[in-house]
């Protein structure tokens, strides 16, 4: 994508007035033996020869492609502007360099889009001469060998400065002069990539997707157009970084909350814990103590009930004593007798 920082606001507008389409002279067709018939529900009226285009039908036809263009930058697609006439070439690279679009101004090369890995080498080569002659090699050549290089940079440069970066097809095209740019829109149309087009009265609107009725002469109706469609581009943009950034905060969010919900876990887990323990007879603190005293009141009355059965069984002793000693008493005075 053309590497350009800083944006011209004066080519950023948020909408075109009717005044501001008669003042860029959008209005005037081509003459009237020059039009094509499929335009003539576009064309008002004629006047000294010329066909003159409905504006109001532009300005609906210019919401509905800008809304398009919008809709394709916010998907995160690149849209690429083709315009090789004289009168079209600074508008459209100043319209793209203002949106960070992608843009041919010199000449459309065949195959650009069906035959995009080829382009895509030759791209290469380019950027490897750059580097190349950046690092200082061309001046180890001869000067023959490296003016030679040199050509063929700026060749390069002519051909492909405008899609340097680009590395995969564009989500659209918005094309000036349909007429003039018959392959770009021949190859557009196979690759099925949709157009939007400033379509003058010589034109064929069903060769396009979004067609602006308009003048594709004039530079400042072609200024006035392409800026317009820069700024649906970059509004696309914004759109897009809203949506990234409220997504970022929303995972940023939830990632906040799941810790949250984890400390929040592990605490009550720790409660059911302590919970469980004393359902399940788990003793605490208290619970102990009262066992300890439950425990000690049980020896102590065993104890008791050890030392009553140890007195009642040494009072029977004595007792079997006595009933022995007067046995034997009254054995031996019997004998006596």
């Amino acid at each position: 994508m053309v590497s350009t920082t800083e944006k011209n606001d004066s080519a950023v507008q948020e909408s075109v007035s009717m005044k501001a389409l008669l003042e860029a002279g959008v209005h005037f067709g081509h003459q009237t033996q020059r039009w094509h018939p499929r335009m003539k529900q576009y064309i008002f009226t004629q006047r000294n020869g010329i066909h003159i285009i409905d504006l109001q039908q532009t300005l609906g036809l210019l919401e509905d492609a800008c809304k398009f263009i919008s809709k394709i930058a916010e998907e995160g697609k690149s849209i690429l502007f083709v315009g090789t006439k004289r009168q079209a070439q600074d508008a459209v690279q100043h319209a793209a360099n203002n949106s960070d679009m992608f843009f041919v101004s010199h000449r459309w090369l065949g195959g650009m889009l069906t035959n995009f890995p080829t382009i895509q080498g030759r791209i290469d080569h380019l950027v490897r001469l750059e580097e190349r002659k950046a690092k200082g090699g061309f001046n180890l050549l001869t000067k023959k060998e490296a003016l030679k290089l040199e050509d063929e940079i700026q060749r390069l440069t002519r051909n492909f400065g405008g899609v340097k970066e680009m590395t995969k097809l564009p989500g659209a095209l918005f094309i000036v002069d349909i007429a003039r740019e018959k392959i770009a829109v021949a190859e557009a149309r196979r690759m099925g990539i949709p157009i939007v087009a400033l379509v003058d009265t010589d034109g064929d609107p069903e060769l396009v997707d979004y067609v602006i009725p308009g003048n594709d002469d004039a530079i400042r109706s072609i200024g006035l157009i392409a800026g317009r469609i820069a700024s649906a581009a970059l509004e696309g943009f914004g759109i897009r970084a809203q949506e990234q950034a409220a997504l970022a905060e929303q995972i940023e969010t939830e990632n906040a909350s799941g810790k949250d919900d984890e400390y929040g876990t592990a605490a009550s887990g720790e409660t059911d814990t302590n919970s469980e323990a004393v359902s399940l007879g788990t003793p605490t603190a208290e619970v102990q103590e009262q066992d300890v005293i439950s425990d000690n009141e049980v020896s102590d009355t065993v104890e008791n009930n050890i030392e009553t059965q140890t007195d009642s069984a040494s009072i029977a002793d004595n007792s079997e004593t006595e009933v022995v000693g007067t046995d034997n008493s009254r054995e031996s005075e019997e004998e006596t007798a």
